[in-house]
């Protein structure tokens, strides 16, 4: 999918759920990281992450349109558009957007003590020779990753 398909998508979810018209852009930017989209406030525009795409398939986009096209209404109506407002609830509502999208599991690396064995999970790796135990300043080393 690229970013006139997504367009095209965007608009038809806002025409056929909230029987309004999307007049800004919808883009994908690959640089987001921990959300499924964003709606941008001064310009209006809609963002969605790829990867929640290629990890969880079609439904799990129009979620997220459906979301962030509720923000874009309740903002340009000059109502309550943030996630703890009622109108934002009952809009989320009645069109079945979801609350939170899904999560994609997080890599983490474990660095054990050598003397204590204290544990440490970092999610970028990092230089055993450098650091020490903050515990009893033993020596560390790498352990295992886990995948939450």
């Amino acid at each position: 999918m690229n970013d006139i398909s997504l367009q095209k998508l965007v608009q038809r979810i806002s025409q056929d759920d909230f029987r309004k018209p999307f007049l800004h852009k919808a883009l994908f930017n690959t640089r987001l990281q921990t959300t499924g989209g964003r709606y941008l406030l001064k310009s209006h525009d809609i963002e969605v992450n790829p990867k929640y795409v290629e990890k969880f398939g079609h439904d799990e986009l129009v979620g997220i349109i459906k979301h962030e096209l509720c923000h874009y209404h309740l903002h340009l109506e000059g109502r309550g558009y943030r996630h703890r407002d009622r109108d934002f609830r009952v809009l989320m509502q009645k069109v079945g957007a979801p609350r939170f999208c899904s999560r994609i599991p997080q890599s983490y690396l474990v660095y054990r003590c050598q003397q204590c064995d204290a544990r440490y999970r970092r999610r970028k790796r990092m230089d055993v020779a450098r650091y020490v135990c903050g515990a009893c300043k033993g020596k560390l080393i790498f352990f295992e990753k886990i995948v939450d």
